[in-house]
């Protein structure tokens, strides 16, 4: 399955451990991960070398032509918020984790469209099983 892996670059890397659990999971999982750079730590010197445009068309045909959305929400971006709701737009399948405690946006939280899950995890097992569990249904 191709699943688009979204996460925060610029508004902060927190969680950049997770990020390289599910990725690496995934794709040990036999799944295509177009953004699994996302999840290496010298994401933003790479990233930094795209012009906004490329990004953009690049990120936006990978979200058309994946089955599936997984993003990391516990840090706030304007990117991965954007992601997600243009995945719901398409009518992709979209699955937001973040960690226990951390404060999430009520545009996510509350969002009762019929394509999105958004779960807390624990710790790595528990957001690696948060995916498979996605994956399945």
């Amino acid at each position: 399955m191709n699943i688009y892996f979204a996460c925060a670059i610029t508004g902060g890397r927190d969680f950049e451990s997770i990020y390289r659990a599910i990725t690496s999971t995934l794709q040990a999982d036999g799944h295509e991960v177009p953004t699994a750079h996302l999840a290496d730590s010298s994401v933003t010197r790479l990233e930094g070398q795209v012009s906004p445009v490329d990004v953009y068309e690049r990120d936006t045909e990978w979200i058309r032509t994946c089955q599936a959305l997984v993003a990391e929400v516990s840090t706030p971006s304007h990117g991965v918020g954007y992601e997600v709701a243009y995945a719901l737009s398409l009518g992709k399948p979209v699955l937001c984790l973040y960690q226990e405690g951390q404060p999430v946006s009520k545009m996510l939280t509350g969002n009762t469209h019929k394509n999105i899950i958004v779960l807390s995890y624990h710790d790595a097992e528990g957001a690696i099983a948060a995916v498979r569990s996605f994956l399945k249904t």
